[in-house]
């Protein structure tokens, strides 16, 4: 089972979730219990409420939170954390933002949707609605997986190195913010991600 969480300004047509979703139809995983990617609210205290009620739906049937596996880009990523602290499950770290409240706070204001050119609106309180959420330190470092890119040109790669020093490491030599090559690491995700809980 995998929640697919995407980042700032993204959606579930961005190039990985699309991807991704392809990669599990392939195996026939097309129901909602096996793969989920919604299109995340703005507001953060939002997004982290409607994640948690689709994640707690995918593992009703569940006989291990580890069954599931929440995958999250940048601020997918923070949010992938938060859910993996709160369920116990599996997550797995695409350029994830570490310090979210501090990153985006720089973001309040007016912007569009990459995928769409829909309009949104980034609000102060949501700055604060990241600090609620943030996690001082992960527990059970062997529930996660980061992929960091040195290339990253938006979040510094370090920065999640040293946050998931006891987790599984991919860290690729140069690539960008979007991992365009992800289609390189897909494999190595979904492994991880569908391997049998411990």
């Amino acid at each position: 089972m995998i929640l697919y969480l995407h980042g700032f300004r993204s959606s579930p047509q961005s190039f990985k979730a699309r991807l991704m979703a392809e990669a599990l139809a392939a195996q026939g995983l097309t129901g909602e219990r096996d793969w989920q990617c919604p299109q995340l609210p703005v507001s953060p205290r939002e997004a982290l409420e409607l994640s948690m009620t689709l994640a707690r739906c995918q593992l009703e049937t569940a006989s291990s939170p580890r069954e599931l596996t929440v995958i999250g880009s940048s601020l997918g990523g923070f949010y992938a954390t938060w859910l993996a602290e709160q369920l116990g499950c599996k997550a797995v770290l695409l350029n994830p933002a570490v310090e979210a409240a501090r990153d985006l706070a720089t973001q309040i204001g007016s912007h569009r949707m990459y995928h769409s050119d829909t309009p949104m609106e980034f609000r102060p309180e949501y700055v604060d609605e990241l600090r609620a959420a943030y996690v001082p330190a992960v527990t059970q470092p062997d529930r996660y997986f980061l992929i960091a890119a040195t290339g990253d040109e938006v979040l510094d790669w370090r920065e999640m190195r040293d946050r998931f020093a006891r987790c599984r490491q991919r860290i690729i030599p140069g690539s960008d913010h979007g991992l365009s090559d992800f289609a390189q690491w897909l494999p190595e995700v979904l492994d991880f991600a569908q391997s049998a809980p411990n």
